[in-house]
C-alpha cells in the first residue's frame, strides 16, 4: 500500500505568542460490551494512543499546525501520519491547553513552548500501513486505562474534557430519541466535518454549543 510521507521540518510551521502552534485529535470507537443477563449489549468508548519514538509512554496523535491547512486539516493529516486512522472529526475542540516541547522541560519559561488544539475523531477506517508505523505502535484503550497511562496532566484533562462531551452527546442522543417526528438524515463523508452520531441537525446545533472550548494551561508535554 502507498501513502504519502509524513511531514517533515518546520518551514511551514504557525506561530502565535511565540508559542508553535499544535494541533491534534483523541481517535476514539464504540465497541460493544457482551450481553449481560438481560440479554441487552452497552457501547464503551475505547481510545486510540501511540507509542512515543525513543521514549517510553503513549500519547494521541498529534504535531505542528502548518500555514497551508486549517488546525481540523491538521489534526486530521497527524491522525494518519502517527496511528493510521481517519475518521469524522468534532470541528468544535475539545480545548486549548499550553505545555513545553520535549527538548524544552528543563526551562523555567514557556520558551519552547506549545500552544495544542486537541479535537475529538470516531475512527472509521485504520489503515494497515501508515507513515510513521515504524516508530509508533497503536493501543486501543478504555478511557481509565488512557488516564491512568497519560504522563502528562494536560493530557489527562483532555481525556476528561472529552469524556464529559461523549456522555453530553449520549444524553441528547437520548432525548432526541423521544422525539416522534423523524429527523432528515445527514450524510456525513469528508473528515474535516463536525462528528454526527445523530441525524437531527438541531442535535449537533445544541451539542456545539454545549461542548465550547475550555483553556487549560499546564507546562508539561
Amino acid at each position: 500500500m502507498s501513502f504519502v510521507p509524513a511531514r517533515t521540518g518546520r518551514q511551514r510551521q504557525r506561530y502565535e505568542d511565540n508559542l508553535r502552534l499544535v494541533s491534534g485529535c483523541i481517535p476514539y470507537r464504540w465497541r460493544k460490551e457482551n450481553a449481560d443477563q438481560n440479554g441487552e449489549t452497552e457501547e464503551i468508548v475505547e481510545v486510540l494512543m501511540v507509542s512515543s519514538p525513543k521514549r517510553d509512554d503513549l500519547v494521541f496523535p498529534k504535531g505542528g499546525w502548518e500555514d497551508d491547512e486549517t488546525v481540523t486539516e491538521a489534526a486530521c493529516r497527524e491522525a494518519l501520519e502517527e496511528a493510521g486512522v481517519k475518521g469524522r472529526l468534532r470541528e468544535t475542540p475539545l480545548g486549548i491547553w499550553e505545555f513545553r516541547s520535549k527538548s524544552s522541560q528543563d526551562l523555567c519559561s514557556m520558551e519552547g513552548g506549545c500552544r495544542g488544539y486537541m479535537f475529538a475523531l470516531e475512527v472509521t477506517e485504520e489503515l494497515e500501513a501508515w507513515p510513521e508505523q515504524k516508530n509508533r505502535a497503536r493501543q486501543w484503550l478504555t478511557i481509565k486505562e488512557a488516564i491512568r497511562l497519560s504522563r502528562y496532566d494536560w493530557m489527562c484533562n483532555a481525556l476528561k474534557e472529552f469524556t464529559r462531551v461523549m456522555e453530553e452527546d449520549t444524553k441528547l442522543e437520548k432525548q432526541d430519541m423521544n422525539v416522534d417526528v423523524d429527523p432528515p438524515s445527514v450524510l456525513v463523508t469528508d473528515v474535516s466535518e463536525c462528528y454526527k452520531r445523530s441525524s437531527n441537525k438541531q442535535h449537533h446545533a445544541n451539542l456545539l454549543q454545549r461542548a465550547s472550548p475550555e483553556i487549560a494551561i499546564h507546562f508539561s508535554y
